[in-house]
């Protein structure tokens, strides 16, 4: 009789796994208009002017974003967690860029001597007022509940040394293969990443946060055994990739172009 009366009240109340995720259709909107992929799709660029003239589109997904409380958030999966917090970096990194367009050339350019872009207090998120660094290194990186060192493909600086802002909204029943896009995406630009003599020269991404690709992800407790896993992307011969794969891959480090990513 009880498992009777258990299997009606399911049929009544239906059992979803997850809360309802946020829905970014409004952020992925103005990426398909406003991004421009460039050099054969391993980087992008942006239409500040545009995504300047749909600026009350952006500040009403920021502020759409910002009502969404703790509670909320902690009942999402955390493929969808992760979506969300990229998308808003990302959206607000847009923002940030727009208080000083067209003057700066760079998005180091609206720091101050003490305060960098990244430590000003102006997005409201999960209840707070944070910065970027908050949502980048404490959301995402600090937080231990990801662990994904493609998130460093996936959030934007709006810098040319920068990987690409992608046309579209992460999601999360699609993250895992957008990340894998994203670092395949980067690892793919020779500009920024290379075979160079018995090595490679990579972004200096890798040196600032060599320790997010050497905690084991896929195995990879070496940077250079990082790059064996993508040793396709990045372009390297069979010799290159098993010294890779070893951990014996020679690295260096290029300089990072801190220019704006605008579209011309």
């Amino acid at each position: 009789m009880f498992k009777m009366i258990v299997a009606m009240l399911l049929m009544i109340v239906p059992v979803t796994a997850h809360a309802q995720s946020f829905d970014h259709a409004a952020w992925d909107d103005l990426l398909k208009r406003h991004v421009v992929v460039v050099r054969g799709g391993v980087a992008s660029q942006v239409r500040y002017d545009g995504m300047a003239r749909d600026r009350a589109a952006l500040s009403g997904y920021l502020s759409a974003a910002g009502k969404v409380s703790r509670a909320t958030f902690d009942g999402w999966s955390k493929p969808d967690q992760l979506a969300f917090l990229i998308n808003v970096y990302n959206a607000a990194t847009v923002e940030l860029i727009l208080t000083g367009y067209p003057r700066i050339k760079s998005i180091k350019d609206l720091g101050g001597f003490i305060q960098g872009p990244w430590s000003k207090p102006f997005i409201t998120l999960l209840g707070k007022t944070v910065t970027l660094d908050d949502i980048e290194h404490g959301l995402i990186r600090g937080s231990g509940r990801y662990n994904d060192p493609r998130i460093h493909f996936a959030v934007n600086c709006a810098s040319i040394g920068c990987p690409a802002l992608a046309r579209a909204a992460y999601r999360g029943a699609t993250i895992d293969a957008q990340l894998d896009a994203a670092a395949r995406g980067f690892l793919s630009d020779r500009s920024r990443n290379r075979a160079d003599g018995n090595g490679v020269a990579v972004s200096s991404i890798f040196k600032w946060y060599r320790g997010d690709f050497e905690k084991g992800w896929r195995g990879a407790r070496t940077l250079s055994a990082f790059f064996a896993l993508y040793a396709d992307s990045l372009g390297l011969n069979p010799a290159l990739a098993a010294k890779a794969k070893a951990g014996q891959l020679s690295i260096s480090f290029l300089a990072y172009d801190w220019q704006l990513n605008k579209a011309g």
